[in-house]
């Protein structure tokens, strides 16, 4: 299936609209992990852990959104768009939502 973030694809003719699909994912990280990514921000550099949690969380509400295009019949999603939230401060939950227009293109 193609996904672009794009409103349509090059070389390829929509032939029909199926509507609006969207895909999301919310996972939390656990406490050994949320302490070393906060050691790390004290010291500097990048949080290994949490870039792939995110990775992780957006490939989910990707695979989310492609599964709920081919139930409507297509084989393309267009106009894709991405949101990442942190649901409260406390418990450490990550959400990625994805959503587009899902269509058949020739």
């Amino acid at each position: 299936m193609l996904i672009t973030t794009t409103p349509s694809i090059e070389g390829k003719r929509i032939t029909r609209y199926c509507g609006v699909v969207a895909g999301e994912a919310i996972l939390g990280a656990n406490l050994f992990k949320d302490l070393f990514a906060g050691i790390r921000d004290l010291v500097g550099g990048r949080s290994a852990t949490y870039e792939k949690e995110l990775q992780r969380a957006r490939e989910i509400a990707l695979q989310e959104l492609q599964q709920r295009a081919q139930e409507l019949g297509a084989n393309a999603v267009i106009g894709i768009d991405l949101d990442y939230e942190v649901l409260g401060q406390s418990n450490g939950m990550m959400m990625v939502s994805a959503s587009g227009t899902a269509v058949v293109v020739e």
